[in-house]
């Protein structure tokens, strides 16, 4: 089946569900001087719960959100793992050969990151401003996308899923965007599918420090080349997520069913679980009540349950190999920015571990939702990476993304 137009319509009864049991919540204590050291506090939760109650308005942020191009699209994955529904957002670039590029969101994310970005990749053409053909898929048991019920679906698929879509809708060739499990998933494509994932510009790098015996050279580069100051601040800031912020990676890698039951029954505690993150991952950024919602009611109102996202955790680490992200994938280009508020932010150097390097930034500020934060870094970012003087400028086989001179007539 050909790729079917779709509009968000969450019904009544589920909106109404929504507000009966943010009316029934029950708070816990707190010690006096908590902070944000024991996760959430108490009054920040409060006071969301409440707007989320009181003043949030779904239908008039469901209309926004329709305004973005969106899509199904039947996909089957090998291993029998069947058919689903992936939702898609599909902006086609007014340019004919523009660059296709997926854009692969993460955890507590969704596809809605790629709304402050879609619109001025789509556009360039002009200049030294190249232009995408974006596509930012809702990852299977995110959003509006199906999910497997096979134990198993792992990155591996979660690429095979994207890929196919890619395909489908005739782009035989792309390149990616992403961070978080979009990092993970963007590797994955170049490793299992390097023919067609051809380069990706990526906001987070779980590079490892080069090696005497697998990298001698990097390592030589490594060992004569100081720290800057970005580079320590980065050690530390992952020593940081390492000790403080890691928690729920080891509860979702190993037991994700137990908190999903939380997930799934209690929107105050999809709420925290999540507001956790948003605000710990970022760089200061002021997060309105009405995003947070947002943000937490595209969860809340999945069509698989919020329980069912944090599944490709374990997935991950227990079907197939989760070093594929770390080693060196030869053939796909990589550019990589680097923001401070990330949750691992390794020296530069170390990078050059896992492929290709052909682009590197370092910014002064922004976090892990980089699209998000710092949208317009990402798009110069990626504009600059695929743009007539980047490392990945016409990467994709007849599509540089500039207009051609009789389209400009």
């Amino acid at each position: 089946m050909a790729p079917q137009p779709f509009k968000i319509s969450i019904p009544d009864s589920q909106i109404q569900d929504l507000q009966t049991r943010l009316s029934l919540a029950k708070f816990p204590t707190e010690l006096d001087d908590a902070g944000w050291d024991y996760g959430a506090p108490l009054a920040d939760i409060k006071r969301l719960t409440a707007y989320w109650r009181e003043k949030f308005d779904w239908r008039q942020v469901e209309a926004r959100l329709n305004e973005l191009p969106q899509f199904t699209a039947e996909i089957e994955v090998d291993g029998g793992f069947g058919r689903s529904k992936v939702h898609f957002v599909h902006q086609r670039s007014r340019v004919e050969n523009a660059v296709p590029l997926l854009f692969v969101h993460g955890w507590p994310g969704s596809f809605i990151e790629v709304s402050k970005i879609i619109s001025d990749l789509a556009k360039g053409g002009e200049g030294d401003s190249p232009s995408f053909h974006v596509v930012a898929i809702s990852l299977p048991n995110y959003t509006f996308s199906e999910g497997s019920k096979k134990r198993g679906f792992g990155s591996a698929q979660y690429a095979e899923t994207a890929n196919k879509l890619m395909l489908q809708l005739g782009y035989d060739q792309y390149v990616t965007q992403g961070g978080d499990w979009g990092y993970v998933i963007s590797r994955v494509l170049g490793k299992n599918h390097p023919e067609h994932c051809v380069a990706s510009h990526l906001n987070m790098a779980g590079s490892v420090k080069p090696t005497w015996t697998k990298t001698p050279l990097l390592a030589l580069r490594n060992a004569l080349t100081p720290y800057s100051q970005g580079d320590k601040a980065g050690v530390a800031r992952s020593e940081w997520f390492m000790k403080e912020g890691s928690g729920y990676w080891a509860l979702q890698t190993t037991k994700p069913q137990t908190i999903g039951y939380a997930l799934h029954d209690s929107p105050v505690a999809l709420l925290a679980w999540i507001y956790e993150k948003l605000h710990d991952w970022t760089d200061e950024y002021p997060w309105t009540e009405e995003e947070v919602c947002t943000w937490v009611s595209l969860y809340w109102f999945s069509s698989e349950g919020p329980a069912a996202s944090v599944r490709i955790y374990y997935e991950f680490m227990h079907a197939g190999d989760p070093s594929i992200t770390l080693g060196w994938i030869p053939r796909v280009k990589l550019g990589i920015s680097r923001f401070p508020k990330e949750l691992r932010v390794m020296p530069n150097t170390w990078a050059h571990t896992m492929g290709s390097v052909v682009f590197q930034a370092d910014h002064p500020s922004g976090g892990h939702f980089a699209a998000w934060e710092r949208p317009e870094a990402i798009v110069g970012d990626v504009r600059k990476m695929f743009g007539k003087k980047g490392g990945a400028y016409n990467v994709v086989k007849g599509k540089d993304g500039y207009a051609s001179p009789s389209s400009r007539l």
